[in-house]
């Protein structure tokens, strides 16, 4: 990020940067790195690519930044869990930050990918049950936010790579089928 367009991000995410609850997520280890790392990059990732496609910056770099903001490991609570933290996520957003309603739609929908892949895949997760229609992204900054995460997540966990290469496809075929009009 340049200086003038790190300085634009920080405005528009300043409040969560610096809030006690937030910074709790330094403590939690997730895809090999601290929460607060990844949903940084993930922040900074999204609010690059809405500048490019002109959607709402503020939403997608808030989206982006509380897309995993849920305390503790994904293994602790079943709130927590694989596909069920984007939820825990938005809630926790609502209840510290306000969040708009795309914001917490963004929020929610992060993991659509690992839905779909579930879905052609049911022995993953086999434990977890989501639907399509709950987890689809309803907006472009959702679908940001969505492919932001794994991006990010590939560059994170080299070992998942080839699992994540896969979502990505998906996921870029089946945005660009919805988003086609």
């Amino acid at each position: 990020m340049t200086k003038k367009t790190n300085i634009e991000f920080e405005n528009l995410v300043s409040d969560i940067l610096e809030n006690e609850y937030f910074l709790e997520t330094k403590k939690d280890i997730h895809h090999g790195t601290s929460k607060y790392e990844h949903s940084i990059r993930v922040a900074k990732l999204s609010y690059n690519l809405s500048k490019i496609f002109k959607v709402d910056r503020k939403a997608t770099a808030r989206a982006g930044l509380l897309h995993d903001f849920f305390f503790g490991t994904r293994k602790e609570k079943p709130e927590n869990s694989y596909l069920r933290h984007p939820v825990t996520a938005s809630i926790n957003a609502k209840k510290y930050f306000n969040v708009s309603e795309l914001e917490s739609e963004a929020i929610k929908t992060h993991m659509f990918h690992q839905v779909l892949f579930k879905k052609i895949f049911p022995f993953i997760n086999h434990k977890e049950k989501a639907s399509i229609k709950e987890f689809k992204p309803k907006s472009k900054e959702g679908w940001i936010i969505c492919a932001s995460d794994m991006i990010v997540s590939i560059m994170e966990c080299e070992r998942f790579q080839f699992s994540y290469v896969a979502n990505v496809a998906l996921l870029l075929v089946f945005n660009i089928i919805m988003f086609k009009n």
